[in-house]
């Protein structure tokens, strides 16, 4: 996602400003354009990926409503979702992404200790 609006997700980029160099963790977020719901997801997924991942991750925007073929390849039924691609194996978690523990838990996330 570019961030020329931030609070306006684009079809297929990936985050720039969320993508370090060697990502620990590939997310991808499915949502429908810029609905109450997706737009509470993204923030709460860039809240969550803030907190709990220290820089380590990824995060891939794709607007349904832009590319409906995308949904295909993760096989997305509902939206928004998020899919976590890295590390294996594949998770989901559907919902706005306001319940932090059950996204920790369904996206099987473990915070790095700190160093």
């Amino acid at each position: 996602m570019t961030e020329q609006d931030s609070s306006t997700p684009t079809e297929h980029e990936p985050d720039t400003a969320e993508m370090p160099v060697a990502a620990a963790y590939s997310l991808r977020l499915y949502v429908a354009g810029e609905t109450p719901k997706s737009m509470a997801a993204i923030r709460n997924l860039r809240a969550l990926c803030a907190t709990h991942l220290a820089g380590e991750y990824s995060i891939e925007v794709i607007d349904l409503r832009i590319n409906p073929q995308l949904a295909a390849a993760d096989q997305i039924l509902a939206i928004p979702t998020v899919v976590r691609r890295l590390p294996a194996p594949l998770r989901k978690v559907i919902g706005d992404l306001s319940n932090t523990e059950r996204v920790l838990v369904g996206l099987d996330i473990r915070p790095r200790a700190p160093s």
